[in-house]
């Protein structure tokens, strides 16, 4: 009998964000730090590698990420092993301007204790092109993650406006994917996820264009502007999608294919972590300040679910399924995007999905598809018995 083999789950640590005495040893800060002493790392951050640890870094006014003594426990645990830190993201706006919003944001040299750097550097164009496959084809990952032997990647999890949720898969595919690469045209870049059904974006007839100029304010690159009462997008366009969740009045849109970004969406995450050899990458998800919008939004949302804790594994898909249900299983908050799931009494298990009204699954399936990881996991929680999901 040829049957295949059911896959093994995967381990996740797990660190509940209670705190039950008044005691810095029952802090999640300090149960973090003694975790990450005695995680099983393995192959990741051996001595003497250069490590990026990848990060969001917000926005000018998108502050409920990953706070920075978390990620400076982090660095700790990656110097301890005799390996050489830095933390790093992609360019989201103009490089200049998305490191002062790190340093403003407490992503520093002074407070992290290693040096914070742009993966695709200054411009958002020093990238190593890569066959994704379909449905997105070549993409440039930021040479600063293609060239690293191994990398920690933290994701704060969040709602997100097209993939309902976003967690390491979507840190991966976004992430760690350049947004202007130096060869080719956006197509080899972050944005195609976006616009694989559509080029530019579109001012529809209805509801009407008010003429506001939003959409130029918000556009990173410059590349819309207002002339004579006409809307004009310009080649410069990243297709980033920024303007289109910025329109006031909901007349900016694309042509969109849900399962196709998924798709996308797993794609870009397999061609990023493929880079790495197995086991080189681990992943450590916040399940904090779990706001309903993304951190690459010039503004954050009060959260919409229950703080719950920290995971920790080396299995992208195995850590977003994992922190799916324990958030589905948090209580949602009252006066917050959640309310009219409260008022449905909402019993499902995707309430950002619900939210906007997306399926934050498919990523996280698709992915396992494509063996990114696996679906299964065992809940292990620190310190305590292990929980089988």
């Amino acid at each position: 009998m040829n049957a295949r083999a059911k896959p093994v789950p995967s381990e996740i640590w797990f660190l509940t964000a209670r705190a039950h005495r008044f005691d810095y040893k029952d802090s999640l800060l300090c149960r973090l730090e003694r975790a990450l002493a005695r995680y099983p790392f393995g192959e990741a951050a051996a001595e003497g590698e250069v490590v990026p640890i990848k990060i969001h870094f917000g926005s000018r006014g998108a502050v409920q990420t990953i706070r920075p003594a978390y990620v400076a426990a982090v660095v700790e645990a990656v110097v301890r092993r005799g390996a050489h830190p830095f933390v790093t993201d992609t360019v989201r706006m103009l490089g200049h301007e998305y490191l002062a919003v790190a340093n403003r944001n407490g992503y520093n040299q002074s407070s992290l204790r290693c040096p914070v750097l742009l993966a695709d550097g200054i411009f958002g164009n020093d990238s190593v092109e890569v066959d994704a496959g379909p449905p997105v084809g070549v993409q440039s990952i930021a040479s600063a993650i293609h060239d690293a032997p191994s990398m920690v990647v933290l994701s704060h999890l969040k709602g997100h406006i097209q993939a309902g949720f976003g967690g390491a898969i979507k840190h991966l595919a976004m992430g760690g994917v350049s947004s202007h690469p130096r060869q080719g045209s956006w197509e080899k870049c972050r944005g195609k996820a976006h616009f694989l059904v559509g080029n530019l974006p579109v001012w529809a007839g209805a509801p009407p264009c008010t003429l506001c100029g939003t959409c130029e304010r918000h556009c990173p690159m410059g590349a819309i502007s207002i002339e004579d009462k006409t809307v004009r997008v310009t080649d410069s366009c990243w297709r980033c999608g920024r303007c289109i969740s910025a329109c006031p009045s909901a007349a900016l849109s694309t042509p969109k294919d849900e399962d196709l970004f998924h798709r996308a969406l797993a794609a870009q995450a397999r061609a990023v972590a493929g880079t790495f050899a197995p086991g080189k990458i681990v992943y450590v998800n916040f399940l904090l300040e779990m706001q309903p919008e993304c951190d690459c939004m010039d503004m954050c949302d009060v959260p919409m679910v229950q703080n719950v804790g920290v995971l920790i594994s080396h299995d992208p898909v195995a850590i977003d399924a994992a922190s799916l249900d324990l958030a589905a299983d948090a209580p949602l908050l009252p006066g917050s995007r959640a309310d009219r799931l409260i008022a449905e009494g909402y019993k499902g298990r995707d309430p950002f999905g619900a939210v906007h009204l997306k399926d934050s699954w498919r990523q996280v399936r698709y992915a396992a598809e494509l063996g990114l990881g696996t679906l299964g996991y065992t809940l292990k929680p620190f310190p305590a018995k292990e929980k089988q999901r």
